[in-house]
């Protein structure tokens, strides 16, 4: 004889995933608790990715960490420590700028990452398939990458350009359409103020060239157009006692970097010889440089009575208004004559002499 079936439910093992769980707390430990864990424990990651980064970034953008480390701390808090952190302001501004322009880059990425990471993990854990999901938003990214190469092309470009450190806040760049000093500096743009005063903002996928002008060192070049008749040797002594006495200036003289360069006959024409004076100079200093030296060439031209391009008659005129001045009113016109004409071969004289 069979026996009858027992009326009474057979218990629910709670270890049995295939069964539905029996109270709040058993349920809770299941899906709920993964959930809360991977967004509790991404949440901790993702904070301290970004608070390491931004404390690296910071460092490198203030510039202090190695003066105020160790044994070199003393120094750091020294006054030698204040002048060699404000040596060099360009340079700190760039170093600023590139570090926290790759920081926010760093700390973004680390966001997409961690969050996305995250995501694909609750999704997996709610028994979603990531399989449809993956292809829709790969579509989605294709779209968007159509649709917006010029942006990515602008964030691509930006990004090598602060990693090979091409240019920087300070610097006076050329790009083609604007060239000027450079203000900012970001992932997508370059802001640029010209001569005139016209801030450019310029895509960074947009720069097919780019031409630093003060990195590394400069040249200030200035050209002399002398008279076709002048003696091009006097001329060129004349130059370069210009150039040593722009050198021997305590301000303007700490920008030169080398000896002056005096090349020959640069262009000839029907009353003009053009001469050409070159110095290397400290970055984004030629052009201070090349001012002195235009002042200081026209002292000593003029003083030698060495007239330039054109001004053969005006220098005559000239002399002879300050000969007048200091005149004797005794004298008579022979001579007047007789000493402008000393006053000529004066200089002439005195450098055969030397």
């Amino acid at each position: 004889m069979i026996p009858a079936a027992d009326p009474s439910p057979s218990p629910v093992s709670i270890l049995d995933p295939n069964k539905a769980p029996q109270t709040l707390g058993e349920w809770f430990v299941g899906i709920p608790l993964r959930i809360i864990l991977i967004v509790a424990i991404s949440s901790i990651a993702l904070w301290l990715i970004r608070r390491s980064i931004r404390g690296i970034t910071n460092r490198v953008a203030d510039g202090t960490p190695w003066l105020e480390r160790g044994v070199l701390k003393p120094l750091g808090e020294s006054a030698v420590g204040a002048v060699l952190d404000k040596a060099n302001p360009l340079a700190n501004a760039r170093r600023a700028q590139r570090a926290r322009t790759i920081g926010s880059v760093l700390r973004s990425t680390a966001t997409i990452v961690v969050g996305g990471t995250a995501f694909f993990m609750i999704l997996d854990t709610l028994g979603i398939s990531l399989a449809p999901f993956i292809a829709s938003v790969g579509v989605i990214g294709v779209a968007l990458g159509f649709g917006a190469q010029s942006l990515v092309k602008d964030f691509l470009t930006g990004l090598f350009m602060l990693l090979e450190d091409q240019y920087g806040v300070g610097d006076v760049i050329d790009v083609g359409p604007a060239n000027g000093t450079v203000e900012a500096v970001t992932l997508r743009i370059t802001k640029i103020r010209d001569a005139d005063g016209t801030l450019w903002y310029v895509p960074n996928g947009t720069m097919l060239r780019v031409g630093n002008k003060t990195q590394g060192w400069a040249t200030a070049v200035v050209e002399i157009d002398v008279d076709y008749f002048a003696d091009l040797d006097q001329v060129r002594s004349l130059l370069a006692e210009a150039a040593a006495r722009v050198a021997a200036d305590p301000v303007t003289g700490s920008h030169i970097l080398g000896e002056p360069t005096i090349t020959g006959i640069e262009k000839l024409s029907a009353d003009a010889v053009t001469l050409r004076l070159k110095v290397k100079t400290s970055p984004a200093q030629q052009w201070e440089v090349a001012r002195e030296l235009r002042v200081a060439a026209r002292r000593v031209l003029e003083q030698a009575h060495v007239p330039l391009a054109g001004q053969r008659d005006l220098m005559a005129t000239h002399e002879a208004h300050v000969a007048s001045q200091q005149r004797d009113p005794h004298d008579t016109p022979l001579d007047d004559i007789a000493h402008a004409h000393e006053a000529r071969e004066a200089p002439a004289t005195s450098s055969s002499d030397d």
